[in-house]
Order: C-alpha cells, then structure tokens, then sequence
C-alpha cells in the first residue's frame, strides 16, 4: 500500500485547487472552507531577483511532520476536512508552492485553524528552498512567519 504525501512535483496547479474545493461540493455538512495558497515572490535579495525555488524535503520525515499538524489540527479545532499539498522541485516566481485548504461547519474554526496549520508548517516540517536568482546564482531561503 503506497503511503499518502503531501508533495506535488512542481507547482501547484489552479486546476488541482479547482478540482479539490470541487469534490468538498457534495459534503453537505460544510458550512465553511477556507484555502492558503502559498506563491513563490520575486524577492530581491543584496540586489539579485529571485526568479524560482526549488524546494526538496526529507521526504518521508516531513510527511511524518505533516500527519502530526493533521492530528493537532484535528484535535484543537472542530474541522470536518483538512488537506495540505506543497511542492518540490523548481518553481518559479508567481506561481502556488504550498495549498491549505480547511473545512469546517463553521467560519471561526476554518480562519483559526487555517493560520496555525501554515505556521505549523513554516517552523515543523524538514522542507527547504533553494532561492534562484535571475541570473542563476542561488541562496538557501530562510523561513520566516
């Protein structure tokens, strides 16, 4: 049995974002969702244009990382849905790294809950971002919240 992983080679489509709030359609006991969409920035860094990330993870450590903010997230807030997708590989500036999407009866639950689960990430999970600049020399990005 293939164990389930939160990684998406590559960015993350806006046809993957539509297709999953798409399936949430026919649970009839949401009453909330609520999405991060996480998107790579153009920073400028001592004078150099990051032009794309390229993001790898110790794979299976951070998916561990990744069942552990699920089961906090479902034990501190009254979720009915939770998903996280972030990507490896190399992408590039203006395009969806990370995708959270939360569902829950209510509002309250899903703002809550949405907000603690990206920091969760930012400072739990082993997942790294090599910054590529425009003219092709890289720096290791520092997470921040």
């Amino acid at each position: 049995m293939s164990k389930k992983t939160v990684f998406i080679q590559g960015p993350i489509s806006s046809e993957f974002i539509g297709q999953s709030i798409a399936k949430h359609q026919s649970k009839k006991t949401i009453g909330a969702h609520n999405i991060f969409l996480g998107q790579v920035r153009a920073d400028e860094i001592d004078g150099k244009t990051v032009a794309a990330i390229d993001y790898t993870a110790y794979e299976e450590m951070a998916d561990e990382a990744m069942t552990l903010i699920r089961e906090k997230a479902f034990a501190q807030f009254d979720l009915i849905c939770m998903h996280i997708y972030h990507s490896l590989g190399v992408v590039k500036a203006g395009e969806i790294c990370l995708f959270v999407f939360v569902s829950a009866t209510r509002r309250k639950q899903v703002y809550e809950a949405t907000e603690a689960i990206v920091n969760w990430i930012k400072t739990d999970v082993p997942i790294f971002g090599k910054e590529i600049f425009e003219n092709s020399t890289f720096t290791w990005k520092k997470n921040t919240l």
